[in-house]
């Protein structure tokens, strides 16, 4: 009996939630697993990416110092553009990091999932320019502002595809992971074995944008900037491990007390998307993992952070080790 070593990982979209892959990575690797292609959208696009060209720790090392101010300055929140945030002053970091690199020449095979607002389709990103997929992946709609490239008009990758496992199939590995990020868990994962891990994820309520800049704007234009922020409750959530009926070890957070879900009427304009395009993905994540099953599912919990929270990245990180490392004790060996 040998355990399996090959990972192919399929990496989901969150927002600021999504630096959980970052730890997902960092806790494969401690563990001396070869990740041997990455499939991303949205942030799990940027994360893959930037790991798949070598260049990960470069951008950990930028976001690890940035502040809650630095983070809102870097957001530039506009009123007019398509999306409330612009994210031009964050792509040109990652321009920076990343240069000309170009998919097809990245040492891990690499898949970078957009939508095509009018096609109406998924976009798989396998060759060209690999900061121009990132930008196209990362367009939440209604917050980040969409890529416009090649005539197409891009979006955010997890509208339709927000945990990507189709990509990675084609090359050979021991095992397939995927990782959901802001799951509430769900039923279709069988009776969980509950292991409380106290505190692990205590939400901080202060609002992102809750600075002297974005208030001056609220002041002037209406709440419109003010509600990226939302205003949702803290909770704390504990991972649990199962096994599924087809045999995939799931990591799960547990179902959500009655009173973790806030007060409706406290979401603001922007926050009421987010949560509805959660809701929908959530759907849409069990279909595309009933038709594409991974062998080890990682759920991120949608109340760690909020969507914005990028100043969180510490925290996020050390979230998905901790999921990363209960899933991979679960892992069974290979016949």
């Amino acid at each position: 009996m040998a355990r399996p070593s090959r990972v192919a990982l399929a990496l989901g979209s969150g927002g600021a939630r999504g630096y959980a892959h970052i730890g997902v990575i960092a806790e494969l690797e401690a563990r001396g697993f070869e990740i041997v292609t990455v499939a991303g959208s949205s942030m799990g696009a940027l994360v893959g990416g930037l790991y798949c060209a070598g260049k990960l720790d470069d951008y950990v090392d930028w976001i690890s110092g940035l502040s809650q101010l630095d983070v809102v300055r870097l957001l530039d929140v506009s009123l007019t553009k398509p999306g409330v945030i612009g994210a031009e002053r964050i792509l040109t970091r990652v321009r920076e990091i990343l240069g000309d690199t170009v998919i097809e020449d990245l040492p891990i095979p690499f898949t970078a999932i957009a939508t095509d607002l009018f096609a109406g389709r998924a976009v798989w990103f396998q060759r060209g320019n690999l900061a121009d997929a990132l930008r196209a992946s990362i367009a939440i709609p209604g917050v980040i502002s969409p890529h416009e490239h090649k005539g197409r008009l891009l979006a955010d990758g997890g509208i339709l595809d927000p945990v990507p496992v189709a990509p990675t199939s084609g090359v050979p590995s021991d095992v397939t992971i995927g990782v959901i990020i802001g799951s509430d868990g769900g039923p279709e994962t069988g009776a969980s074995r509950q292991s409380k891990t106290k505190g692990l994820l205590r939400r901080n309520v202060a609002p992102i944008l809750d600075n002297e800049f974005v208030r001056s704007v609220r002041d002037r234009f209406g709440s419109e900037a003010g509600d990226v922020a939302g205003t949702e409750g803290a909770d704390e959530i504990a991972p649990a491990a199962t096994s599924d009926e087809e045999g995939a070890v799931v990591v799960d957070t547990g179902a959500l007390s009655p009173d973790a879900a806030g007060e409706p009427g406290r979401m603001g304009r922007v926050e009421v998307l987010s949560r509805s395009l959660d809701i929908m993905q959530e759907a849409l994540t069990r279909y595309q993992v009933a038709g594409y099953p991974p062998d080890v599912l990682i759920r991120v919990p949608r109340r760690a952070v909020r969507t914005l929270d990028f100043h969180k990245a510490a925290e996020m990180i050390d979230i998905g080790r901790e999921l990363t490392a209960k899933a991979l004790d679960d892992l069974p060996e290979m016949p």
